[in-house]
């Protein structure tokens, strides 16, 4: 569990570095300018990780799952080899889902004028701009959407099938609650993550949609990865006696 987390921690921080520099250095320069070849970078780069935690997460229901429903064969069923595996392509998948988009967004033409409604280069508000017919590249983003996205929540959803059922089985109080502990931290992260970002990609993007689309998209680059440490972390018993021999500390 710990192996996936730090990971998370990893893309999480690569994946605020890839947008919100940018949009900070913004604030105190006027015109605001990104050149196109900076443009297209930072969406590959973005959508890279974004398509990298979707399958993440999914791997983390995963793990959660072999935790909870065969405790006595984890450390068999999730092995090392397997979550670096896991892992491994996790990367290569979200790389190669990026690669693609990247591949037909640079065979677009832009016209002018290019100024983008958005603090940071994404693919709904660059479809926009194109004066290029969009329509094969808005397949693939819904397309890719549903792949990573749609696939990746049945993964999870049939991972907390099978726990919500195991742990229905365990008959103390004190069972239940340590199990649905250490599942709820995930489903919180799971739901702000995968709601913000599948409504930003599946529905068709338009002039009026941009403002909805921004306010979207800062819940899912800046809020969700400053509070995923604090969403996992607080769950965390070890965290929780910290925690509390600090507060000792303090007051005493």
């Amino acid at each position: 569990m710990y192996f996936f987390l730090s990971n998370l921690s990893f893309l999480d921080f690569c994946y605020v570095t890839s947008t919100t520099p940018k949009m900070l250095s913004d604030f105190f320069q006027k015109p605001k300018s990104i050149s196109f070849l900076g443009c297209t970078m930072q969406y590959f780069f973005f959508s890279s990780l974004g398509l990298t935690e979707c399958c993440l997460l999914a791997a983390m229901a995963y793990d959660r799952y072999a935790a909870i429903c065969n405790p006595l064969l984890y450390n068999a069923t999730m092995s090392p080899t397997l979550c670096a595996q896991m892992m491994v392509g996790a990367y290569i998948t979200g790389l190669f889902g990026s690669l693609i988009q990247l591949c037909a967004l640079l065979q677009l033409n832009f016209c002018g004028p290019n100024v983008i409604n958005h603090f940071f280069c994404d693919l709904p508000q660059l479809l926009v701009l194109s004066c290029s017919e969009t329509f094969f590249l808005k397949v693939m983003k819904f397309v890719i959407a549903v792949i990573f996205g749609m696939i990746s929540v049945f993964v999870i959803m049939i991972s907390y099938g099978y726990i919500v059922a195991t742990i229905l089985k365990i008959s103390s109080v004190e069972g239940r609650s340590k199990a649905f502990n250490t599942c709820t931290s995930h489903l919180i992260a799971v739901i702000c993550f995968f709601g913000s970002g599948l409504f930003v990609y599946m529905h068709p993007s338009t002039d009026n949609s941009l403002g909805h689309d921004k306010m979207a998209s800062v819940f899912y680059t800046v809020v969700i990865p400053m509070l995923n440490p604090l969403i996992y972390s607080l769950r965390n018993k070890e965290i929780k006696d910290a925690l509390k021999r600090c507060k000792k500390r303090a007051f005493s």
